[in-house]
């Protein structure tokens, strides 16, 4: 979840860490820290806080210059966040200096011994005990640091991206990479090194994804990958499409607020090439050579976290309506510890923004090795699950900054309901008439969000009334229950209000005895199946008191005499709603998470990636 950066050629090596740190700090801001080969030798600088503290700390030093360094931001797992647990960490000796993203699992072993031989520890964090391991290697056996490395990972447990630097290789950096992503930029005598591509994309859009138990070296402009096993492979040089003004804020106070707007587009972009609804026409290429196995299997899982589970969730809806298997959503932190029933019959779909989600990639291992097809949906091109999925689609729904998911959930929606249309399609369980229908109707989505972000200001209103708020409750039926979920997650993430999200039936088997005259309950009330039993909820709610935000279709007058407050949306299918009703929910958190003064797009102890488990 750290954010990882370096940088080795002719230029001067510190404006690009730092501006690389800033580009990735969403992965992780408790502290931040550079290693610098200057005129004073091998040189740490670290400091407690956002890239901005460690900035003006550097200040003070005057011209750092240097024309290799590496940079690291940090999310805390060992040892709380401070100056001390800040990366990079040194070597005893102070000749290697590495920065880290991921877990060390038997870390507590290896300390230990290191301990009985004398090594003393600063920190408390397991990258510093990887470091001097490495250089205890490096010092018994009387090789490279190249060769302690490779060696030292055979006996480390755990995640890892590392970068590290050696004080008599002036111009050698050396990395490795297992369950933790890393991207080499190629430029011209010139290499970049990041958690991802967002640092790299301004000098050069030629990149190499490090894959696991690989190790790289640069050294004298030149970039060499082996194996852990020793075996060199020949790196295969990708082309990013990604836009530098894609990671920039576009005149909009927050990123998430940009990515909440750019959603029209992204949900359009979605459906590009794929979705001609006019011709009757829904092409994934992703599913062509799995098609046939889609369509004859036994059972669907799809395993995700957070907000893509949500997405998982709605599928479930999807899939079974209009395809008629029977899906299972799962947790992927909870999956494999379990001990699934699993088989060759199964389809398993794997949801991920970043693609590099750990909890998610040790599913689709446990999933692969009982036999089952999987199929990842994600957003980043040559991402750890687009690599380790049999196949798959990606949302293509540009970089998103925000560590609150927006844009991503739409973009996975739109992807699960494409697919959802396909297989029904093709199982025949959906007639052709209907079929084009709802193509027809997919197509005008981009231009509905679009209608409806145009409640922003309303909302802002509403959000005013209630941003002192202690605790929200939300709720929904059908399809909308996925939605009432993610609202609460969207108001829990950046805003710190505690709030839950139920199905609305399930408010009388506890919840409503929570509410009262200091409730809000948000309702997802539109047009639908579940409508009269949803209209009978807001009633209950409102004989107790409780103040009713109601997202509702637009022209209802029902709701509109009951709740406190109704937002509409446009019409569309039952099955596409939660591709509208979530939008009032996401602005109605950005507007009471900014009134509160929260961080927005760095909201407390969250990274947007979570690559350690």
């Amino acid at each position: 979840m750290c954010g990882i950066v370096a940088y080795v050629g002719e230029r001067e090596a510190l404006p690009i860490i730092i501006k690389g740190l800033k580009r990735l700090e969403y992965r992780g801001y408790d502290s931040a820290g550079v290693a610098l080969l200057d005129k004073e030798g091998l040189s740490i600088y670290k400091k407690k806080g956002k890239v901005s503290e460690l900035e003006n700390h550097l200040a003070k030093f005057g011209d750092l210059g240097s024309k290799i360094g590496i940079g690291h931001t940090r999310w805390a797992t060992h040892g709380e966040p401070n100056d001390v647990n800040a990366h990079p960490h040194y070597s005893s000796n102070e000749k290697f200096a590495m920065i880290h993203n991921g877990i060390i699992e038997n870390y507590d072993v290896l300390k230990t011994d290191l301990i009985k031989k004398g090594y003393e520890f600063r920190s408390e964090t397991d990258s510093e005990v990887f470091i001097k391991f490495i250089e205890d290697v490096y010092v018994n056996n009387y090789c490279s640091l190249e060769e302690a490395v490779r060696l030292a990972l055979h006996k480390v447990v755990g995640a890892y991206a590392i970068v590290i630097m050696n004080l008599e290789e002036p111009d050698t950096l050396i990395a490795a990479r297992k369950g933790s992503p890393l991207v080499i930029g190629v430029g011209e005598d010139e290499y970049f090194l990041a958690s991802d591509a967002t640092p790299i994309i301004e000098y050069t859009n030629q990149v190499v994804y490090l894959d696991d138990y690989e190790i790289a070296v640069i050294r004298n402009n030149k970039l060499q990958i082996k194996t852990i096993e020793n075996v060199e492979t020949n790196p295969y040089i990708n082309q990013l499409e990604m836009e530098l003004e894609a990671i920039e804020k576009g005149g909009y106070e927050h990123f998430m607020l940009k990515e909440i707007n750019e959603q029209p587009r992204s949900i359009a972009d979605c459906m590009r090439g794929r979705l001609d609804a006019k011709n009757g026409r829904l092409v994934l290429g992703g599913l062509r050579d799995y098609l046939n196995k889609f369509q004859n299997a036994e059972r669907i899982i799809i395993t995700a976290c957070g907000t893509s589970w949500h997405a998982g969730l709605v599928a479930e809806y999807l899939f079974e309506e209009f395809a008629r298997i029977p899906v299972e959503v799962e947790y992927a932190s909870e999956f494999r510890y379990r001990n699934p029933v699993i088989s060759e019959k199964d389809f398993v779909i794997a949801i991920s923004q970043s693609g590099e989600t750990a909890d998610t990639l040790a599913a689709i291992e446990l999933a692969k090795s009982k036999g089952a097809t999987i199929f990842g949906v994600c957003n980043v091109v040559g991402s750890s699950i687009a690599r380790a999925t049999h196949a798959g689609s990606y949302t293509h729904a540009g970089p998103e900054i925000g560590v609150a998911s927006t844009k991503a959930f739409t973009a996975q929606i739109s992807v699960l309901a494409m697919m959802a249309l396909k297989l029904g399609y093709q199982r025949g369980t959906i007639s052709e008439a209907r079929y084009m229908h709802l193509l027809a109707e997919l197509e005008t989505i981009p231009s509905k969000v679009e209608k409806a972000l145009k409640l922003n200001d309303k909302i802002k209103d509403i959000a005013w009334e209630y941003k002192d708020s202690r605790n929200f409750l939300y709720l929904g039926r059908g399809y909308n229950f996925p939605v009432a979920l993610e609202g609460a997650l969207k108001l829990k993430e950046i805003s710190y209000i505690h709030a839950e999200g139920y199905p609305a039936a399930e408010m009388k088997h506890g919840p409503i005895a929570l509410i009262d005259q200091e409730m809000p309950v948000v309702f997802i009330a539109t047009k639908d199946s579940s409508y009269e039993k949803v209209v009978s909820n807001i009633q209950e709610v409102k004989a107790r008191k409780g103040r009713i935000i109601a997202v509702v279709t637009e022209g209802d007058t029902t709701v509109k005499h009951m709740a406190d407050h109704t937002i509409e949306i446009p019409e569309t299918e039952e099955a596409f709603v939660p591709l509208l009703s979530v939008i009032p929910l996401q602005q109605l958190s950005y507007h009471i998470a900014v009134m509160r003064g929260c961080n927005v797009d760095q909201p407390r102890n969250l990274a947007k990636s979570v690559t350690v488990e």
